[in-house]
């Protein structure tokens, strides 16, 4: 990252935004008796005020030069579960990682990218929509050096 980066930081959650790029961290809400986790956006774009935890409400403003990187924590007792299996922050992310069909909700021309990952002994949805699937891989590399930035402490 530049020297010119801003550090986004909350919930024990960290990423470093490029000039250009905002987000924010928040505890989503939850369903009665379920404890809120933290959700983090970051974006190429303007973020609405409104918008869903996977980004509803925010891609469909998108340009095709836009991306859009969630990263959702679930509850802890997940990280010993298999499906978040993967130790780390997914930090590589290539063009050929990205598909229509991993949408939440499919936008002619937009890819998506889910990964399922353990970090610091929580368990996180890491979900990066692109614009345009025909600038994948370029807009795979910037996404992966935001990717690179982030960090997560323990509980």
């Amino acid at each position: 990252m530049s020297a010119a980066a801003t550090t986004l930081a909350g919930e024990g959650i960290s990423v470093d935004l490029p000039p250009g790029w905002e987000g924010a961290i928040y505890r989503r809400q939850s369903e009665v008796g379920e404890e809120p986790h933290p959700v983090v956006h970051v974006a190429t774009f303007p973020l609405p005020v409104d918008r869903g935890d996977f980004g509803n409400g925010a891609v469909n403003l998108m340009g095709s030069d836009d991306i859009l990187i969630v990263i959702l924590e679930y509850d802890s007792a997940s990280a010993r579960t298999a499906l978040f299996g993967r130790a780390g922050v997914p930090r590589q992310l290539t063009g050929a990682d990205f598909s229509p069909h991993t949408l939440q909700r499919l936008i002619p021309g937009q890819a998506g990218a889910q990964r399922f990952f353990t970090d610091a002994g929580r368990a996180f949805c890491l979900y990066v929509v692109i614009g345009a699937l025909r600038r994948a891989a370029r807009l795979a590399a910037d996404a992966s050096a935001v990717l690179q930035s982030v960090r997560i402490e323990p509980r």
